[in-house]
């Protein structure tokens, strides 16, 4: 499997900039992106890579990011759809938030696909697309109806990518990461989120997963899961969801006498 030339999105920090500097340090070429041009910048120095910043959740600038990589790297081997944004809140979140969340977490991934699939599609090799979802994809997140919600969908949308183009060299995997030390899990931790604060328990950091990750592209299994106990999680929601949904309400009952 030659991965020669790797676009990450938001590679600025954590899981991101773990897989760029993995993939770089297996000899690829990558393109790193992220909404702080600075970070971008800086991990890009890092590794000997391109930093092109920019907004995953701006159609126009994900187009750039695709263009301006193509252009540098004569063509993309994988494209890695990282970006995503957590936020707490409930039914009460307004609009623009649920808006900003779905756009990062939801519509980034739509447009790579959109940008990227008539370059790809039926041209010889696979060609691989590695989408960040979240443990909360397959199960729930307490205390963020956003993230949950936003995340099942990217989850769906990778499915759907499998399903519908597998046959013409399109190999889409979907990450599906508990709790990993990253900014994002630190400020819900910092907020006093219960299940911030639990997940913060089992974090793996961001070095580890982009490991698995690089020995999981090879095999090209559509899950990859850094916690095993998270595939046991996903079982029984499917099998038993009264007893797993009974089971969460609980966890939250729990948080909110603590």
């Amino acid at each position: 499997m030659s991965l020669k030339r790797v676009v990450v999105t938001g590679a600025g920090g954590g899981i991101g900039a773990a897989l760029a500097r993995r993939f770089a340090a297996d000899g690829a070429k990558v393109v790193v992106n992220d909404l702080n041009a600075e970070a971008a910048r800086t991990v890009a120095g890092e590794i000997g890579g391109i930093a092109v910043p920019g907004d995953a959740a701006r159609e126009e600038d994900v187009r750039h990011l695709i263009d301006t990589a193509w252009s540098e790297l004569g063509g993309i081997d994988l494209f890695c759809s990282n970006a995503g944004v957590l936020s707490a809140g409930d039914e009460t979140t307004p609009d623009a938030q649920w808006q900003r969340d779905f756009g990062v977490n939801v519509m980034s991934h739509v447009y790579v696909s959109r940008a990227l699939l008539p370059r790809w599609l039926d041209g010889g090799e696979p060609k691989r697309l590695l989408i960040t979802v979240s443990a909360a994809g397959l199960l729930t997140l307490l205390g963020s109806a956003t993230y949950s919600v936003t995340k099942h969908a990217a989850l769906a949308y990778a499915e759907w990518l499998r399903a519908t183009y597998a046959h013409r060299g399109l190999i889409v995997q979907a990450l599906c990461p508990q709790g990993v030390r990253t900014d994002m899990l630190t400020r819900g931790n910092d907020r006093g989120s219960g299940a911030a604060s639990l997940l913060a328990e089992g974090a793996l950091p961001p070095e580890e997963v982009a490991d698995l990750v690089a020995g999981s592209l090879e095999d090209g299994g559509f899950l990859i899961l850094p916690h095993p106990e998270v595939e046991g999680y996903y079982r029984l929601r499917a099998s038993d969801p009264d007893r797993w949904l009974g089971g969460m309400n609980k966890l939250q009952r729990g948080f909110e006498s603590a």
